[in-house]
């Protein structure tokens, strides 16, 4: 059996589909991680406080064993409802801001996955309630065409839009260069005419 030569995965797509494009000649980098605001989560821990603490007191004391049984039931349903659900949602939503893009992830047991290209969103909205305010965060729309996407209770929205602006206005600049440069190359006449 011959030696083959190990080469990379990269090699071989570059032999079938030709070298990479030079808008993608650079990584991506993932500058943000983050899912909404943390505050979210202070109602779920102050149900599970209470229910826990109520648990405690009545299952038990009641003088029936039906009582019993329906108490702690009532309680792991009140628990599981207003404590545990509301903390598996807060999770299972969750932002990633590349060099290129954006990705919002939802779901847990069905996933969806909404992702806009940075060259293509051409504003960024953010939007700030009272309560926002005092805790640091709001909500961010990205325009792109005639659709949006919304990132809803982003902590530290200010920040987050400024670096979505910025990381934007450079996408959009490397598309553009690009496009001329391909024109350029397509019609080296044209500054001629």
């Amino acid at each position: 059996m011959p030696h083959r030569s190990p080469h990379s995965l990269t090699a071989e797509v570059e032999s079938v589909l030709g070298p990479v494009p030079a808008s993608h000649a650079q990584p991506e980098v993932v500058v943000l991680r983050f899912r909404r605001h943390g505050r979210r989560l202070a109602f779920p821990a102050i149900v599970m406080i209470a229910v826990a603490g109520a648990a405690g007191y009545w299952v038990g004391a009641l003088p029936h064993a039906w009582m019993n049984l329906v108490a702690a039931a009532a309680a792991a349903a009140v628990g599981l409802l207003l404590g545990i659900v509301p903390v598996l949602a807060w999770t299972a939503r969750r932002t990633t801001v590349t060099t290129r893009r954006v990705i919002v992830r939802r779901g847990i047991l069905v996933h969806q996955r909404n992702e806009v290209p940075l060259s293509r969103v051409r504003e960024v909205r953010a939007r700030r309630g009272p309560i926002q305010r005092l805790w640091g965060s709001g909500d961010i729309e990205l325009l792109h065409g005639s659709e949006s996407l919304r990132i809803e209770d982003a902590p530290g929205a200010v920040r987050i839009a400024d670096a979505l602006n910025d990381l934007m206005e450079r996408n959009y600049a490397h598309e553009a260069r690009q496009l001329r440069e391909q024109r350029a190359q397509q019609t080296p006449f044209a500054d001629l005419i």
